[in-house]
């Protein structure tokens, strides 16, 4: 608990056995986090058995790999659930340190942003941190791209790690996007949508043989359907179409909120 909020830490998993207790344990040290959901989307290694061994810690089993996008929303399914007021979603790979979850759940608690992210690009991480210079170099351009047809000014919108209060979760239409990677794209354009708020706090990152990567077809993939959302929004703001993923009826101020 924080502030009397509850606190869930959610983690879609997908073979992710020898660096899932390493990044549970990184979490239950910050000493805020009241539960992890570890949802597992049809791993073919050791994943659930490990989940199964960690405290604090409730494990749900797809049956059938869901894709990743599918695998959230179970995630946010069980954490909404559960009665969670702050929920963080970070990939179980040891990428992404925990270590900031102390301050980005501050900055939700105390009502200063609905949504944080953990950016690998503020501080210059990424490629320190062994990022692929293509897939650094794609990440800026999408990312420049999608801040003009959004209207945001996001210093990354490809990561892995982000908090979201109980209100974005409640209100942003998650449940219509994508089953695939692209899944994280469109909630976060939501979110603009709805006119929240989104803060960034710069975040180290870890690149190594068992971080989980897509390869280049499906990052090429990604980067089509990321520039398709980004172009639906636009269309749906000028009113030229209407877009299931982007409701007339979420509040829709002429000026987005943005860190």
């Amino acid at each position: 608990m924080y502030l009397g909020k509850k606190i869930v830490v959610v983690m879609p998993a997908y073979n992710a056995a020898k660096t899932l207790r390493r990044t549970h344990d990184e979490v239950i040290e910050q000493g805020v986090v009241d539960l992890v959901i570890v949802v597992d989307d049809g791993s073919g290694d050791e994943t659930v058995s490990v989940a199964r061994q960690l405290p604090k810690t409730q494990v749900i089993v797809h049956a059938r790999n869901l894709g990743y996008g599918g695998n959230q929303k179970t995630c946010y399914r069980a954490a909404l659930a559960t009665g969670a007021d702050i929920v963080i979603m970070v990939h179980p790979d040891y990428q992404y340190t925990p270590k900031l979850m102390p301050a980005m759940v501050a900055m939700i608690a105390n009502g200063l942003y609905p949504c944080v992210l953990g950016s690998r690009i503020l501080g210059g991480y990424a490629l320190r941190g062994g990022m692929p210079w293509w897939k650094y170099l794609a990440n800026r351009l999408l990312t420049l791209v999608e801040n003009i047809l959004v209207g945001a000014k996001l210093g990354e919108w490809h990561t892995g790690y982000r908090a979201f209060s109980r209100e974005v979760l409640e209100r942003v239409p998650w449940q219509e996007n994508s089953d695939d990677f692209v899944f994280d794209n469109q909630m976060l354009a939501q979110i603009f949508w709805a006119g929240f708020a989104v803060a960034e706090v710069s975040c180290p990152t870890r690149y190594f043989a068992e971080a989980s990567s897509i390869n280049f077809r499906r990052s090429v993939r990604y980067g089509f359907g990321c520039l398709g959302t980004g172009f639906r929004f636009r269309l749906a703001r000028w009113k030229v179409v209407k877009i299931r993923l982007f409701p007339a009826n979420l509040r829709m101020p002429d000026e987005l909120g943005h860190a």
